[in-house]
């Protein structure tokens, strides 16, 4: 059985991890609002902005007019851009982000991109075409943020190093739950069959469709990139809100139980003094 000393110095340390898990906790969840909120509004303008792409590529008939939509020979030369948190402390979301690179994209031919010091430091060790590493970041993603990524993205894919660019982060389900998803950026396939949607035929572009594309299809890849940062840094602030307020839940249920203990310790300590006492009185008589 533990001395009362020892008691009390695991009740003080459970209390100092209580406190620290709540403050990470708070710290999570006043990123989390704000990280939902940018991450929730982005996805109508990408489901819009991939609309628009698509209505505008109907209108060439030369479907070969730029290399972000053109089919590929599939080489199996792919470049991965692999989205980990920089810091710990966010529950299983890692582990699942390393299990699903393992199964999916871990293979010879393939080039990284890795963003985060979590995924960094792995797939370093495992000794993998690393092309670029970028810290992710304890704060919002800026915008500028995937132009030095896109000038990597356009190097090898322009160039015909890689045939398909693909994309494995964290997709934000609900506070409560994160999902690994891999999804294939490059080259653009649209969803959607061949034929005009009610309304098309009398949509006009100014300047035509011809010149219009390049750019619209290269903000959309932008802006895919940047929606995939946007909820990787929700879902790893929603991990860690979650996982920091299980800690603290239980830290507070064994500091309880340290408790208990404690005082159980000092009634039978007391108890045997007390016995000790009357038991001398009694033979002095």
């Amino acid at each position: 059985m533990a001395s009362l000393l020892q008691l009390k110095s695991r009740i003080k340390a459970a209390q100092n991890v209580s406190k620290t898990t709540k403050a990470m906790q708070m710290i999570a969840a006043s990123h989390l609002k704000k990280a939902q909120h940018a991450a929730l509004s982005g996805r109508p303008y990408v489901q819009k902005l991939e609309t628009l792409t698509q209505n505008v590529a109907r209108k060439i008939e030369d479907k070969n007019i730029h290399p972000y939509v053109q089919d590929r020979m599939d080489t199996g030369k792919s470049l991965i851009i692999f989205l980990a948190p920089d810091k710990g402390l966010c529950g299983g979301l890692i582990t699942n982000l390393l299990k699903e690179f393992i199964r999916n994209v871990q293979t010879e031919k393939n080039s990284y991109v890795v963003i985060g010091k979590k995924a960094e430091g792995y797939v370093t060790r495992l000794e993998k075409n690393v092309i670029a590493a970028f810290h992710f970041g304890t704060t919002l993603p800026k915008f500028a943020m995937i132009f030095p990524i896109m000038k990597i993205i356009d190097d090898y894919y322009l160039s015909g190093k890689v045939d398909s660019v693909k994309i494995l982060g964290a997709h934000f389900t609900s506070i409560f739950t994160q999902t690994p998803k891999i999804d294939t950026i490059l080259p653009i396939k649209f969803n959607g069959g061949e034929g005009e949607k009610e309304g098309e035929a009398q949509t006009s572009f100014e300047p035509n469709p011809s010149e219009l594309l390049p750019s619209l299809l290269k903000h959309y890849v932008e802006m895919t990139l940047y929606q995939h940062l946007l909820e990787s840094f929700v879902s790893e602030q929603a991990a860690r809100m979650i996982s920091m307020q299980n800690a603290t839940n239980n830290a507070k249920d064994l500091i309880e139980d340290y408790k208990l203990e404690y005082n159980k310790t000092r009634q039978a300590k007391i108890t045997s003094e007390i016995l000790d006492i009357t038991g001398t009185r009694l033979q002095a008589q």
